[in-house]
């Protein structure tokens, strides 16, 4: 069953691993990498990467990528978004203290975010607005 536009955004919303795809190279099947990212309903969905990462190439090279999130239970349930980069960013403490108090416990934040800006090397936002959506709720039949 398709999800409504509110269903769909609420989930989305919510903290799933994405797996980011992007066009690499013509003659490639596109790159598909898990990743953390931020979303809120109505606005633009943003990831953290590295400046000089794979798919960070990729995706200035495409100026696209698409996203997508599901779950298994209580049902089968996805969410699939592709669209144009908006604009990119600096990234900033408070942005990787964001991302890392979606997916981890309260207790785990500091650490991760002082390890991350310690080994894990600069970053930079990437920001996209979804243009088109697949949502589906396969045990709502």
């Amino acid at each position: 069953m398709t999800l409504s536009r509110d269903e769909r955004e609420k989930f989305l919303a919510e903290p799933h691993i994405g797996a980011l795809s992007v066009v690499e190279r013509p003659d490639r099947a596109p790159l598909t990498v898990p990743i953390w990212y931020q979303y809120t309903p109505g606005g633009e969905l943003w990831v953290r990467t590295g400046p000089d990462s794979r798919k960070a190439r990729a995706i200035r090279s495409a100026g696209r990528f698409s996203l997508m999130v599901q779950r298994a239970e209580p049902s089968v349930r996805y969410v699939w978004v592709e669209g144009p980069v908006t604009r990119t960013a600096p990234d900033s403490r408070d942005r990787s203290w964001e991302m890392a108090a979606r997916y981890l416990p309260q207790e785990k934040v500091a650490g991760f975010v002082e390890y991350d800006a310690a080994h894990l090397g600069e970053h930079f936002l990437i920001y996209m607005r979804p243009e088109r959506w697949v949502a589906t709720d396969l045990g709502a039949f």
